[in-house]
């Protein structure tokens, strides 16, 4: 919940394997996941989702839009065996699909032909100059021309001042750089397309989603203005039941917090109204009703 209207932070729960030493636990601490809401300026309102895979840390390929009010709500990540997941935000779901579509954890699967070159006769202009198209006799015309209508000052001294001339002005018959009209190109062969086989360096993986031991869970907090609030982390193997615990816990709390809000801005409202309405004539008002 980021009740003070942040404007630039960030709240990730951070989840470690066993070998976390949780005295000396610091923002550049090794962890298995990421996940959390990134609101910077009007540019960056995102969800994390990041994987640590073979030492390197995966960010989503996607753009996952987080929440910005005041109000409390809830984010779920759901990892699946079949390698996809799940995004929810107060459990509706906002993004899915497959693990490896959407990390760059293995090399594609294809790769361009190193042995395949574009042929030296291949042309891939769409369109070329119209061969029987000529520039017009009375095209080129200087772009400025001495201004018609300026005099030569009378206290202009030759001997003093030099050579007068007349400053120069757009030429309204310039017709700029003449280009010959395009026709299309009875050679074209389209755009080529460099031939791809099965890249070596790829090696399928059916355990991405998988980590062999989950030992505790962190928060790490960035923030330029204090008053975000984070509670009821819950790490379970049934999504059914983590919605069920979603809807008792947060969606009672979001309720009551609109609901609270509503009537305070309500409540605002009606004082500003109130003060308008009581607030004295200024003399210039008086002026006017007088008039």
């Amino acid at each position: 919940k980021h009740e003070q209207n942040i404007d630039c932070g960030g709240g990730y729960l951070k989840v470690f394997d066993c070998s976390l030493e949780q005295k000396d636990m610091h923002g550049e601490t090794p962890y298995l996941l990421m996940f959390g809401p990134d609101i910077c300026g009007p540019g960056t309102k995102k969800v994390h989702v990041i994987f640590n895979y073979k030492g390197k840390n995966l960010l989503i390929n996607k753009d996952i839009r987080c929440k910005d009010d005041v109000y409390t709500h809830l984010y779920t990540l759901i990892v699946k065996p079949d390698n996809t997941y799940e995004v929810l935000i107060d459990n509706a779901k906002v993004e899915s699909g497959e693990l490896e579509a959407d990390w760059d954890f293995l090399p594609p699967k294809k790769t361009k032909d190193p042995n395949a070159k574009k042929p030296e006769d291949w042309d891939d202009r769409a369109t070329i100059d119209d061969p029987d198209d000529k520039k017009p006799e009375d095209w080129d015309k200087a772009e400025h021309v001495p201004d018609p209508d300026a005099t030569k000052p009378e206290d202009w001294d030759d001997e003093m001042d030099g050579e007068w001339e007349p400053p120069m002005i757009d030429n309204p018959d310039f017709k700029g750089e003449w280009k010959p009209k395009q026709i299309d190109n009875p050679s074209y062969k389209g755009v080529w397309v460099h031939p791809e086989i099965d890249n070596p360096e790829y090696k399928p993986d059916p355990e991405i989603y998988k980590k062999d031991e989950i030992c505790a869970v962190g928060f790490d907090l960035w923030q330029v203005k204090s008053g975000t609030i984070f509670d009821n982390v819950l790490v379970t193997d049934d999504v059914e039941y983590a919605k069920k615990f979603g809807e008792d816990v947060w969606k009672p709390t979001h309720e009551g917090e609109k609901k609270m809000k509503d009537e305070q801005d309500e409540e605002d409202k009606k004082k500003r109204e109130a003060e308008v309405k009581s607030s004295p004539k200024d003399e210039d008002d008086d002026e006017e009703d007088e008039e």
